[in-house]
């Protein structure tokens, strides 16, 4: 339980600056924002859906705890309801930008997810005010123009929480963010994002998870799209297999691609699938807590990782702004919460009260045999 103690520790440092600090209404009068100036409009909804995102799993959890972790877990609850409500009030001065420009859209969506990964104790518990608030929010996101890559399945998602919210849905982003990633499929797990492979880490950052999501959300209100569930299965199984493998013996990873200032959020999906007890059977679920485990320490404990105040800043190992593209502000980099989705596992399920087990390349390194990795050959 040390080990989950340790990621439970990173769960409250990452939220203790943003979400109290919205839960009073004062997250855009008090957050930094780190980057481009013009950043500062989209910033502090970057900053509340990518950490709920991450942190929902766990705030749904039904599980006796120790009584350390109920109470941080529910004051971390209570502020995000609390922040909730005042990022969807037109009347607060936290209000969030939900309509202007192109990149509400991404938040907005991520903010969707984490709702639907939290029906019960986030989504549910919301006032009746607050619902048809967050409704309306999610509605004005039509009027941007999602592009043809892994945007699509942002429109997507925010069509299945409106449907889950009891709201009139729209079939036509569903279909279209399916079919195209169908078409985007490259073979061994990969998609392309858009119509071209590209070499980062978009495959684990949004397209997987939220493939999965999507048909996940919307099963419940539509069945047409039952029939890619174990295809798109199939390959997220494989691409948990190639994350694994990235995480080398010391627990690092390449700086491969784009948006490496989000960090430990680059195993979204590894950490997805573990959540959500998918891992395909040549991963053992203890072996990849240590493999995360030893990421997380490696990554988050560098200096300059956070700044004096406990915000979060940019980098990849440390403090690294010239890393940053245009796109990240402070606000981006809390996708880093995503990495802690198995606090979402009870503290007595195998990924957490296995024994230490070496991951794949650590295993390899240290001159252990070891099954060969095998290419996905189902299209």
């Amino acid at each position: 339980m040390e080990e989950r103690e340790y990621w439970l520790s990173l769960a409250d440092r990452l939220s203790r600056r943003v979400l109290p600090a919205l839960a009073k209404g004062e997250l855009k009068r008090t957050m930094p924002c780190e980057g481009l100036p013009e950043r500062a409009a989209f910033t502090c909804l970057e900053a509340e859906g990518r950490l709920l995102l991450g942190l929902a799993p766990w705030l749904e959890l039904e599980a006796a705890l120790p009584a350390e972790e109920a109470a941080l877990r529910r004051r971390v609850r209570d502020w995000a309801l609390e922040g909730l409500a005042h990022a969807v009030d037109p009347a607060s001065p936290d209000r969030m930008n939900f309509d202007q420009g192109a990149q509400p859209l991404v938040d907005a969506a991520l903010l969707a997810a984490a709702l639907l990964r939290a029906p019960k104790s986030l989504l549910g518990a919301l006032p009746a005010r607050t619902r048809a608030q967050l409704a309306d929010a999610l509605r004005s996101t039509r009027k941007i123009e999602p592009f043809w890559n892994n945007w699509l399945l942002f429109s997507a998602l925010i069509e299945v929480a409106l449907a889950h919210l009891g709201c009139e849905w729209l079939e036509a982003p569903i279909s279209t963010a399916l079919r195209l990633h169908e078409d985007w499929y490259k073979g061994d797990g990969t998609y392309g994002d858009g119509p071209l492979l590209v070499q980062d880490y978009y495959n684990s950052f949004m397209i997987h998870p939220l493939l999965i999501e999507t048909l996940d959300g919307i099963r419940p209100f539509n069945r047409r799209w039952d029939d890619a569930y174990a295809r798109i299965l199939e390959r997220a199984r494989r691409y948990a297999e190639v994350q694994e493998r990235v995480i080398s013996p010391e627990g690092t990873f390449p700086p491969l691609g784009r948006s490496l200032c989000y960090r430990i959020g680059v195993f979204h999906h590894l950490a997805f699938m573990a959540w959500r007890r998918l891992l395909p059977e040549t991963l053992q679920a203890p072996a990849v807590r240590c493999a995360l485990g030893a990421v997380l320490r490696r990554q988050m404990e560098l200096p300059g990782t956070f700044d004096r105040d406990g915000w979060l800043t940019l980098g990849y190992a440390g403090h690294q702004p010239e890393l940053a593209e245009h796109y990240v502000s402070t606000g981006s980099v809390y996708f880093a919460a995503t990495a802690l989705a198995p606090l979402g596992l009870a503290p007595e399920d195998h990924f957490w009260s296995g024994p230490d087990q070496a991951w794949t390349s650590k295993r390899l390194w240290a001159g252990y045999d070891g099954a060969r990795d095998r290419k996905l050959e189902a299209h």
